[in-house]
């Protein structure tokens, strides 16, 4: 054996022969085809019926996907810095879902279509509005769509250096190849986070121009990466299914993913808790009209929706041990949270479609004694809700959801199921919990 042959990890084949590596030729073509098509007919329905509205309704989908495809690059990275064994096998899925990104940036031609509907409020603000003006350095459209390039490059670039560096290692073995990536790994986390939070700001809190919240890129990232880990779930036991990934991810990483997911499920809730426990606590009009605008129109509901569905009942189904490894019940909690967080980009997202024009001339007060006038219970909030929302509200999400998968189908198809000569492949096949 040669000096080279004893630096190379070792392959699949000696570690576990019996494990299938590739999709057999031919096979999920179907099912790909039929995600994509499912996807563009919605999104395609929802452009023809949904009207001005259709823009909002796309930014919920839109966002919402977008946060699972960067939390998918953010997972990766945390693999390569922290040098994580148990997470192998499942790191490729997380990489073919990262690969979607070169997407999201296509994807995002309906946002900028609709740019000057979606952020009117600060694309043609009005004379007199003093916090506009201070504000115009950073949301003027120059600079705003200078900032959309530079997020891309940064998440397209991360995405390609770690995918391609992790299907090259599948080639050649190299161990080297591992740590450089967990090298580059820790300045790649700090360039996600700035931009991610910087996107959240431009893209979602700008539509309420007046507001602002510093933890809010936070609660957005908590909400992102809780739902990556329920679609990584499902995906790989729908994989599964299929007769792929079955021994590759077992009980044991489903465990694991499923610690993942209620422990994010947790910290979303903290981080919006802190945000609205400051918020109300310093009462100030310039920030709790935000929250003054979802207690009314039917946004009361889904807030307590959110407060009990994003965080009660999966805090209790999910604690127990049997059910993360269970697989139709993991599975079935891991669904119901994709659907709480497409109502969670909701309740972000569409309030602001009417109220983003209230401004400091006396327009916060204005919204705060608006709820209170308005207020009312709970069945009348929901059913005012169920009457004011719009099929593609879900439509949009439940497409682009569908892209998604469809994309992340066609990369599985195209690479190893597995990183095969990662180095520490076998920690991975024989991970156990304790």
């Amino acid at each position: 054996m040669t000096a080279t042959a004893n630096m190379t990890a070792p392959s699949l084949q000696q570690i576990a022969p019996n494990l299938e590596s590739r999709v057999k030729p031919g096979d999920l073509a179907t099912a790909q085809m039929a995600l994509l098509g499912v996807g563009v007919a919605l999104i395609g329905a929802g452009w023809a019926t949904g009207g001005e509205h259709f823009y909002f309704s796309y930014l919920v989908g839109y966002m919402g996907v977008l946060g699972i495809c960067l939390c998918a690059l953010f997972f990766t990275m945390v693999q390569h810095i922290t040098r994580a064994g148990w997470s192998i096998t499942v790191r490729r899925l997380a990489e073919n879902t990262m690969a979607a990104l070169p997407f999201m940036l296509l994807l995002f031609v309906p946002v900028v279509i609709g740019f000057d509907h979606l952020y009117h409020h600060w694309v043609h603000p009005d004379a007199n509005d003093a916090v506009l003006a201070g504000k115009s350095a950073w949301l003027n459209s120059t600079f705003f769509f200078v900032r959309v390039v530079i997020y891309f490059a940064v998440w397209i670039g991360l995405a390609l250096f770690f995918r391609s560096g992790s299907l090259k290692q599948d080639e050649t073995g190299d161990p080297a190849i591992s740590l450089r990536m967990a090298r580059v790994a820790a300045p790649g986390l700090l360039l996600f986070a700035l931009s991610l939070t910087f996107a959240a700001f431009d893209w979602i809190m700008s539509l309420d121009p007046h507001w602002f919240s510093t933890i809010f890129g936070i609660t957005y990232f908590a909400g992102g990466f809780m739902a990556f880990l329920a679609f990584t779930i499902v995906m790989a036991k729908w994989l599964g299914t299929k007769g792929y990934l079955k021994e590759a991810i077992n009980v044991e990483h489903y465990h694991d993913l499923g610690k993942l997911m209620f422990g994010f499920m947790v910290f979303w809730t903290y981080t919006n808790f802190s945000q609205y426990m400051l918020i109300w606590y310093a009462n100030l009009p310039e920030e709790t009209a935000w929250f003054a605008h979802r207690a009314v129109d039917g946004w009361g509901a889904i807030g307590t929706i959110l407060v009990v569905g994003h965080f009660f009942i999966p805090f209790v189904f999910l604690m127990s041990r049997h059910v993360k490894r269970n697989g139709i019940a993991l599975s079935a909690g891991a669904i119901f949270l994709l659907v709480i967080h497409c109502i969670d980009m909701q309740f972000l997202i569409l309030p602001g479609a009417d109220h983003g024009a209230e401004h400091a001339a006396g327009g916060e007060a204005h919204a705060v004694a608006h709820a209170h006038e308005h207020a009312n219970g709970f069945s009348a909030q929901l059913g005012e809700y169920l009457h004011n929302v719009h099929w593609t509200d879900f439509g949009c999400f439940i497409g682009l959801l569908s892209i998604l998968a469809g994309i992340v189908v066609m990369n599985v198809r195209k690479t190893n199921l597995v990183p095969l000569r990662d180095p520490k492949l076998a920690e991975s096949i024989h991970f156990e919990n304790f």
